[in-house]
């Protein structure tokens, strides 16, 4: 066991435990933390003659806080040095324990884009709860949410990023990429997740949202299709997409009742993208170009989930 630090002895010894302290500690239970390293094992470097790698659970640790706190590579080597209850998740003792550096930190970032390893973490999470009973079948809800980019020229090519385009809601223009979403229907958890850039309509990824022993699916109007719904229908799945007014033509009373009963499913959805976007601050896309920015979204899909399922894990 390692020599604990006089400034861990005496954050140790303080009366009142932090928010942040009591979000880490759930999270550091619900994490499956041998599944995950098992799977970044093969792909992370070997000790041999050159500079000893850091250990791999401590980098895994720091890459998740900086998902949950949206945290750049030099603002995480800054949080490190000045955040006691970050480096106590983390496993690092100040003055004993050498700190990663932001260099470090980016070259773990990218040994996980390079080998795909965010998808592979949020599958191995679904993976988990499924086991575990959290993440049900039966039905899906489909929805998307649009992260916005920076329109910014200023950069070696003096121009937007050309991976993200512009997206209508409403009366107002939003220039990024959409995270598409299918969520079980009784847990609110993700299941099936990509990205796409900000232009590509809601209707045209559904088919890889819903999955194949799906029994009913449910989705705002902007899924409205007449094909895939008489399909739907005939293969005996339920419909419950949102009914939307044709030309001249007003939503009947049963229409109406229809939505209003299905609204309180479709809901469930919302709840994965307040996690995001408050909860850990996702609101605006890091990175340049979709690969980078949808390896990020993955592993917060699967942090978001485990936060979600947090109290029925630990009850498990």
């Amino acid at each position: 066991m390692s020599q604990l630090s006089f400034a861990t002895l005496d954050h140790r010894n303080k009366k009142k435990q932090t928010k942040r302290e009591r979000f880490l500690a759930e999270m550091d239970a619900v994490v499956p933390w041998s599944v995950l390293l098992a799977l970044i094992e093969p792909h992370y470097p070997k000790a041999g003659n050159g500079r000893r790698p850091y250990p791999m659970a401590v980098m895994l640790r720091i890459y998740f806080l900086q998902q949950w706190y949206q945290l750049s590579d030099p603002g995480a080597e800054e949080a490190l040095y000045d955040i006691q209850s970050m480096r106590a998740f983390a496993g690092l003792e100040l003055g004993h324990d050498a700190i990663p550096d932001e260099t470090t930190i980016l070259n773990f970032r990218h040994l996980l884009e390079a080998h795909g390893l965010t998808k592979a973490i949020f599958e191995a999470v679904s993976a988990h709860l499924e086991d575990k009973g959290a993440l049900l079948r039966g039905g899906t809800i489909m929805d998307a949410t649009l992260i916005a980019a920076s329109p910014s020229t200023k950069n070696k090519e003096q121009r937007r990023d050309p991976e993200m385009s512009q997206s209508k809601k409403g009366n107002q223009w939003y220039f990024g990429m959409k995270a598409h979403i299918g969520v079980d229907a009784k847990s609110g958890l993700v299941h099936t997740a990509g990205v796409t850039t900000g232009k590509v309509h809601d209707a045209k990824v559904m088919d890889e949202l819903i999955r194949e022993d799906d029994r009913a699916v449910f989705a705002d109007k902007g899924y409205v299709n007449e094909k895939k719904k008489r399909a739907a229908r005939a293969a005996g799945v339920y419909w419950a997409v949102k009914e939307k007014p044709k030309a001249k033509r007003k939503l009947s009373s049963s229409q109406k009742k229809r939505n209003r009963r299905h609204g309180a499913i479709r809901a469930k959805v919302e709840h994965v993208f307040r996690v995001l976007k408050c909860q850990f601050g996702y609101r605006k896309v890091r990175y340049r170009g979709i690969a980078k920015n949808g390896a990020q979204v993955f592993a917060l899909l699967a942090l978001a989930n485990l936060f979600l399922a947090r109290r029925q894990l630990r009850c498990a």
